[in-house]
């Protein structure tokens, strides 16, 4: 059902047009939860960045996040995470993330994020609650990043990034008719496409595997050395045929591919041949590890064109030398 209905996003086909009028429903609750969102919209005492999507299923952000982080942290600034930690267990609570912290607790995301970025991360249903918390934890934080959230009207942003992949906004029209959780084109500060997407105006990243795999041990292996093996790809993610489109363009040849479901859990170890070798993503590897530490994890890397990162310094700087002023024309 779930590959009918993305197939039926892409186009107003007949399943998408049976399913528009639950569409105006669904643009009717999220417009009326929006402004009760906005009116107790709370405001942290320093900018926050809002890197997002409007379309099911995700787009990316995670990667356009650590890009973020690794920006910040060249420029010299002190930047922590929120998130809600989609898919974990104890949701209500916030909590910190720890590098060393069970996915099931934290979710998949914000652990790859603090494994990656070394910045302090905070889950909580609330992402204004992790927000305070963050800030009472590590009060010279000078700019907070939410992972996802662009529909999280209830904290305030500075800065708001929209990601989309190569499937843009599909048919344009709203759940379930279409992807969008939101009504697209909206007002945004920047939008990052992943290559050329028809009918999204922004920015252009590239992106594309690490030229080497990473074990749950540290060691290290060059994706040239996987050529010849037994391979078996696995994903639970968003697009689990774009890592392995991406696989086989850096030249390995897949004996089988295994798409799960995004954020699977990874509860039980696959069964594999005695002679195949695992090969995943980073976000599932973080919990693919504890039951299969042999799995090579594949990192995904991020080109984002100068052109973003000085429009994205100028808007900052506003915020930073008058946080949540009007900033300058």
């Amino acid at each position: 059902m779930r590959q009918a209905l993305q197939r039926a996003w892409l186009r107003r086909g007949p399943l998408a047009r049976l399913l528009y009028p639950l569409s105006l429903l669904y643009g009717a609750l999220a417009a009326a939860q929006r402004r009760s969102a906005l009116r107790a919209q709370e405001r942290l005492p320093v900018p926050v960045v809002v890197v997002g999507n409007v379309v099911a299923g995700g787009a990316g952000t995670t990667p356009v996040v650590i890009a973020v982080l690794q920006h910040l942290r060249e420029r010299g600034l002190r930047a922590g995470v929120v998130s809600r930690g989609y898919g974990r267990s104890g949701g209500d609570e916030c909590v910190e993330v720890q590098a060393q912290d069970a996915p099931a607790r934290v979710g998949d995301e914000p652990l790859l994020i603090k494994r990656k970025a070394a910045v302090p991360v905070f889950v909580a249903r609330q992402r204004a609650e992790a927000g305070r918390a963050l800030l009472r934890a590590y009060p010279d934080t000078q700019v907070i990043v939410s992972d996802d959230g662009l529909q999280h009207h209830a904290l305030a942003r500075d800065l708001e990034i929209c990601v989309f992949d190569g499937r843009g906004a599909g048919n344009g029209w709203l759940l379930p008719a279409g992807p969008l959780r939101e009504a697209w084109p909206r007002s945004v500060d920047l939008v990052l496409t992943h290559g050329a997407t028809p009918g999204i105006e922004g920015h252009a990243m590239q992106r594309g595997l690490a030229p080497e795999a990473i074990r749950a041990d540290g060691a290290r292996r060059p994706l040239s050395q996987l050529r010849g093996s037994r391979l078996i790809a696995m994903a639970g993610i968003a697009n689990p045929d774009v890592f392995f489109r991406m696989l086989r363009e850096a030249g390995l040849a897949l004996a089988e591919t295994r798409a799960l479901p995004d954020h699977h859990d990874f509860a039980d170890a696959p069964a594999l041949p005695a002679d195949a070798t695992l090969v995943c993503t980073e976000k599932d590897a973080v919990k693919l590890w504890r039951a299969r530490p042999d799995a090579w994890a594949v990192p995904l890397q991020v080109a984002i064109p100068p052109a973003f990162w000085e429009r994205f310094d100028r808007l900052l700087e506003a915020r930073l030398s008058s946080p949540h002023g009007s900033p300058p024309a």
